[in-house]
């Protein structure tokens, strides 16, 4: 018999703990992770500086949080790839390659709002 599943608080507690466990796992075995997370620790400040109102600064500092999102959607990929077939395969080689598309799109995302925005 399956354990009722929790409910309220102590199911937002839970999600919390998974979602701090993931970004802790994701912070000890991605280097792209930690390196995108080292450019938004130095850039954000910089974003509050540059941006000229809320929207400005949202924009700046959005931006570069998408780039971390993007990258933790790839990483998760690249795991559950990774644990499902170590042999090499079309498929898989496609969704990894696609995960890190999807994080570059992320980083000219990042650009053309910076340059948008401080050129504006």
């Amino acid at each position: 018999m399956n354990k009722p599943a929790k409910q309220g608080v102590a199911r937002v507690i839970d999600a919390a703990g998974y979602s701090w466990a993931g970004l802790k796992a994701a912070f000890k075995n991605e280097a792209a992770f930690r390196q995108e997370l080292a450019l938004f620790i130095i850039l954000a400040p910089l974003a509050l500086w540059l941006g000229d109102n809320g929207v400005e600064r949202a924009l700046l500092i959005g931006s570069l949080f998408l780039v971390l999102i993007v990258e933790l959607f790839n990483s998760a990929i690249e795991a559950v790839v990774d644990r499902f077939g170590g042999e090499l395969h079309e498929l898989s080689g496609r969704a990894k390659d696609i995960g890190s598309a999807a994080v570059l799109v992320a980083i000219i995302n990042v650009f053309v709002v910076w340059l948008l925005v401080i050129a504006g």
